[in-house]
């Protein structure tokens, strides 16, 4: 049987989603499992999830999913290549994923993986740090894509599309942790990836955006998740969106030092003083980003940095790989698939959170990270009863 390992954030499931998981299917046999490495409460775009990473990981199982595994905060808040290397690492180790398969606006893993094999030449990387010198205020995005054309301009094309880019760090952390994994592709079909408007299946952006503004999106979402997420609308537990987390984070962010913002990931002394100066100033998380943002530094890249410093998150985190897997959720074959990993991995993987006070200080201190993070997260709940602390050391997974 073949196990095929997917990344994402499931903010929410849709339709694509699933789309992506029936087509990874039937391109490695109708018989394979699918093991998912979601993101937690909190996501690469420096937000807030829709719905808590308890809820998301069930209705990802529910809906195509055999087993869903926790990528930890500090990698979920990474840049592309960051949140890549953690998400691989997990998925590396379990010892028993076999392909990786992820969606992409070119359809070709051929075409990615040369692209990979480029930029991780000695000679790319000199190009990229010529291209930032000659070039002052040129974001590092830009920098690499002039130092790809210079060796070819079709792969340079590919870097354009935010899938592509996603698939280019997938593979370059599996050739950088040589990974016995072959990835594969999907084509990414209907609205881009943050496109608006009624392409089909719409994109998790605008389903967000149609949630947020009271319309209704739940024809975008199959059938099993929906149920899901209406549960947690009934219970007062979603969805969640960033503002109304905004006062929260804006006290953690008033009450850091100024030095506090030069050991935050990503955040070199120009960019600190930056953010720093906008967060002494600003009324609003918006008002900060727009305050701080430059040519350089894209306008993501700070609010991961924000959400960072609202939980904690410093500079390092995420250099080596997850010490541990966690389980959020699993199916019967899902389990199966944990019973085999547990003899075949290379690492820990909790099914109680208890346990993880046994593996050590920097695996419990990660684990706490995320923790606090859930507690922070919860206060974006209508229901007050449902905002309560401590909750995700007393939450195990959803077996279905």
């Amino acid at each position: 049987m073949k196990v095929i390992g997917i990344v994402g954030e499931y903010n929410p499931f849709h339709f694509g989603h699933a789309y992506h998981i029936e087509e990874s299917r039937k391109a490695a046999g109708e018989d394979s499992a699918v093991v998912c490495v979601m993101s937690g409460d909190f996501v690469q775009r420096g937000e807030a999830a829709l719905y808590s990473k308890f809820a998301r990981a069930e209705a990802a199982c529910r809906s195509g999913a055999d087993l869903v595994l926790e990528l930890p905060l500090p990698w979920s808040l990474s840049s592309a290549e960051g949140f890549a290397r953690g998400a691989l690492g997990i998925l590396g180790n379990l010892g028993i994923v076999d392909t990786l398969s992820f969606g992409s606006e070119c359809g070709s893993a051929d075409a990615l993986s040369r692209t990979a094999e480029l930029l991780l030449k000695h000679e790319t990387d000199e190009r990229i740090r010529r291209e930032l010198k000659e070039n002052e205020g040129i974001s590092f995005a830009a920098a690499r894509q002039r130092a790809l054309a210079h060796f070819d301009g079709d792969l340079a094309l590919l870097l354009e599309s935010p899938n592509n880019i996603l698939g280019v760090e997938y593979i370059k952390a599996i050739y950088e942790q040589s990974l016995d994994i072959t990835p594969v592709t999907v084509m990414r079909l209907g609205a881009g990836h943050d496109a608006h408007g009624d392409a089909l299946p719409r994109s998790a952006s605008e389903i967000r955006r149609r949630i947020k503004a009271k319309n209704d999106a739940d024809g975008d979402i199959p059938a099993a998740a929906l149920e899901v997420y209406e549960r947690e609308r009934r219970l007062g537990r979603g969805p969640v969106f960033t503002d109304a987390l905004e006062i929260a984070a804006l006290s953690r962010l008033r009450m850091l030092p100024k030095e506090a913002f030069a050991l935050l990931p990503d955040c070199g002394e120009g960019l600190s003083d930056r953010i720093a100066a906008a967060v002494s100033e600003e009324s609003s998380l918006d008002a900060i980003a727009a305050a701080a943002k430059s040519k350089r530094y894209a306008l993501s890249r700070i609010r991961r940095i924000l959400m960072c410093a609202s939980l904690g998150v410093r500079k390092g985190a995420a250099l080596d790989l997850p010490p541990y897997a966690r389980v959020l959720a699993a199916n019967e074959t899902g389990c199966r698939l944990l019973k085999e990993a547990k003899d075949k991995g290379r690492i820990p993987i909790l099914t109680k959170p208890a346990a993880v006070k046994s593996l050590g200080t920097e695996s419990l201190k990660l684990f706490k990270l995320g923790s606090d993070a859930h507690d922070f997260y919860v206060l974006g709940y209508a229901a007050r009863e449902e905002r309560r602390g401590g909750t995700d050391w007393r939450q195990s997974p959803k077996i279905l």
